[in-house]
């Protein structure tokens, strides 16, 4: 009788929830690479001028790298392909003709964490034109969604900082594998060994007028940075040292990080005396109520290998960053 009333148990379970009406839907977690984006589209328009049009926005060259890496791995597929695992990819682009002409950002629809972006336009012209006119929002869409994600993983094994935290007044969130290679009362070197090389993170302070004492913000930048590097980051060969790749400006952009006003500068750095080069992110963050900067900056070291995901850990820890 007891197996009989929970076999009735059961079955009433299956069956009080059939209208589906009130029912939470279960969403499975998404998957993917950082940076591969997934693209919907018929073949045809990805072999044509729509097609075209994506790939000059969303797989132009990375700035700051020493080779050409694109924002982001395109992966194409059909519609009618774009059913059940496929879905779940992180982020994806969905591309289509149809009446109701416009562009509609869609969180978690297969999955979650899951950012979509939907275009659909009547014509090849009007897709393009959508394509040109959103792809800065299309783009930083994208990008913080896989930032998130990296310091979403980044964030299962954290190193201490309480060393930070004390000397410099700075929180960073980065993971164990990373180690303290050298520390004073106003400068931190951080490394990752990875198999082609290593990863680098330098957090220290200057005063405010080291970088505003004229209009030359870039100019400063590169100043301090040769700076700190002949006196704290030597090569392998005696009396060198890391200094600004002195061939290409780096980019300067205005930014934000822990809600404080930051110049951010992206760059090839080098080592004078040795043959030792790569990209480096650096984030000059403003401190007003105690007249300073707080420079936050990554490098990577990786020969013949490619950057874009290295460099992408490394802004996704720099930007974690709390001003105390």
């Amino acid at each position: 009788m007891k197996n009989l009333l929970a076999l009735f148990s059961f079955l009433f379970i299956l069956t009080g929830c059939g209208d589906g009406k009130d029912e939470p839907v279960v969403v499975s977690n998404s998957s993917g690479k950082i940076n591969n984006l997934t693209v919907v589209m018929p073949n045809e328009m990805w072999t044509g001028e729509v097609g075209e049009a994506i790939r000059r926005h969303l797989a132009a060259p990375v700035d700051g790298l020493p080779q050409e890496e694109p924002l982001f791995s395109l992966s194409q597929m059909p519609p009618e392909a774009f059913e059940g695992f496929t879905r779940k990819n992180r982020i994806f682009l969905h591309v289509e003709k149809g009446s109701d002409t416009g562009i509609k950002m869609a969180e978690n629809a297969y999955a979650r964490p899951q950012k979509g972006i939907f275009i659909s336009g009547e014509t090849n012209e009007e897709l393009i034109s959508l394509i040109d006119e959103n792809a800065e929002k299309i783009i930083s869409t994208f990008k913080q969604t896989e930032l998130t994600e990296q310091q979403r993983r980044i964030k299962k094994s954290l190193k201490n900082d309480e060393k930070l935290e004390e000397k410099l007044g700075v929180a960073l969130k980065f993971p164990t594998a990373y180690r303290y290679a050298k520390e004073t009362d106003d400068f931190f070197w951080i490394r990752k060994d990875i198999p082609t090389g290593s990863m680098e993170i330098l957090v220290y302070e200057v005063p405010r007028h080291v970088i505003e004492k004229d209009t030359n913000i870039v100019g400063n930048i590169i100043q301090m940075r040769d700076s700190i590097g002949k006196t704290h980051i030597p090569g392998r060969l005696d009396g060198s040292y890391m200094v600004t790749e002195s061939a290409y400006a780096p980019y300067l952009f205005e930014s934000q990080i822990d809600g404080n006003f930051a110049w951010e500068s992206k760059g090839i750095w080098e080592v004078k005396g040795d043959f030792m080069g790569g990209p480096f992110l650096n984030y000059a963050v403003l401190d007003e109520e105690n007249d300073r900067y707080v420079v936050l900056e990554g490098f990577a070291f990786s020969p013949s290998a490619r950057k874009r995901e290295n460099m992408m850990e490394l802004e996704a820890i720099l930007r974690s960053a709390e001003i105390k």
